[in-house]
């Protein structure tokens, strides 16, 4: 079986240079091909003789999997379908936005959170996506190179496929392949008990937090992770590592680009976190944390008693948390009209349809 290149370090591709007899070397001259030139033949690469060339042809594959699949929003969001190296598929969605261009990549097919508002959810877990899975949504993006940000927001839970999520976004941010700053990385959980401190302690990537509610019992029924890692023990493990600050050192740090950034993703739902008691607690709860809120808006999904709070309701809360001391701010829903706005990934069905057309 052939070993995949896309998604091993260059200590691994030296590695592989050394078991088929190459100098290690070859090694980095492989990752310099792979992660700042994105080659797609062996060919390609010139400065390695073609003896060797043949042997990678012969014992190795690049890994980079076209999309096969693409929707586009009215809106200019891109919706891309990737297949993975297990055959299911995933996915990915690129976001323009002026100068800024963002890209929600995915690390697991499905997954197993079963949040009560998520589509993703409701396919249930299929498998997780390796490093070079995660990568290959950049790797093989038609406008990777207007790429300006990545958040780990579409399908699976990243602290579930840690290993893997570490392992892409040390090769995002290393000098020998993309070396971008992990301040253009933001990796989004619900909170995994050790999981998330690992992550903590071993990335700089920004941090979001998959709120929805200030309310342990109620955040149970919502999400089924609290019961694996309460709000609460989330909230004190963070003030370990974003510490409220004076007003006055707080502008300065938000001004300053090498600071990691904490956020908090709150789903508004009419009537059910939208209260008075829902926002007090909120407040009291992140007053702690050096952090800022995202209020998302909800996009109903099928057998779902839940409604989204109106463009009046969101500001009035937004105007309210500002007000109690929480940066916050309303995220623009993006690519609804395609099933890419947050909560709606769902490849389950596609894969369904793929396999009765195949019989």
């Amino acid at each position: 079986m052939k070993q995949t290149l896309i998604g091993r370090t260059q200590d691994e591709l030296k590695d592989i240079a050394k078991e088929l007899g190459m100098p290690q070397f070859t090694g980095g001259q492989i990752a310099q091909w792979l992660y700042v030139k994105h080659v797609r033949t062996f060919d390609e690469m010139t400065n390695i003789s073609k003896n060797n060339r043949e042997k990678l042809a012969e014992h190795c594959d690049i890994g980079c999997k076209e999309p096969v699949d693409c929707q586009k929003s009215a809106d200019g969001t891109i919706k891309y379908l990737f297949p993975t190296e297990n055959g299911k598929t995933v996915e990915t969605v690129f976001i323009p936005d002026g100068e800024r261009a963002t890209l929600c990549v995915s690390c697991q097919v499905g997954c197993k959170m079963n949040c009560l508002f998520c589509q993703t959810g409701k396919q249930g877990f299929e498998g997780q996506l390796s490093a070079g899975d995660i990568l290959n949504q950049i790797y093989s993006l038609p406008e990777r190179d207007r790429l300006t940000n990545i958040v780990f927001m579409g399908q699976g839970e990243p602290m579930d496929n840690l290993d893997n999520v570490l392992k892409a976004t040390t090769i995002l941010t290393a000098d020998y392949a993309y070396a971008w700053s992990p301040r253009r990385i933001t990796v989004s959980t619900v909170g995994m008990r050790n999981k998330l401190e690992r992550f903590l302690k071993e990335s700089d990537c920004h941090v979001a937090i998959s709120l929805h509610t200030p309310i342990p019992e109620q955040r149970a029924q919502l999400m089924p992770a609290e019961k694996g890692m309460g709000i609460r023990e989330t909230v004190e493990l963070l003030s370990r590592y974003f510490p409220n600050r004076k007003r006055k050192q707080q502008q300065q740090d938000e001004n300053t680009s090498h600071q990691r950034r904490l956020t908090f993703e709150y789903t508004v739902f009419e009537g059910t976190n939208d209260t008075p008691t829902h926002l007090k607690e909120i407040v009291r709860l992140l007053r702690p944390l050096d952090c800022r809120v995202n209020l998302i808006r909800f996009h109903q999904i099928p057998d779902v008693p839940l409604k989204g709070a109106n463009d009046k309701r969101m500001q009035e809360i937004c105007d309210y948390l500002n007000k109690s001391g929480i940066n916050t701010t309303v995220r623009a829903s993006r690519g609804q009209d395609i099933y890419a706005a947050c909560g709606l990934l769902n490849t389950k069905h596609k894969e369904a349809a793929e396999s009765n057309a195949n019989v």
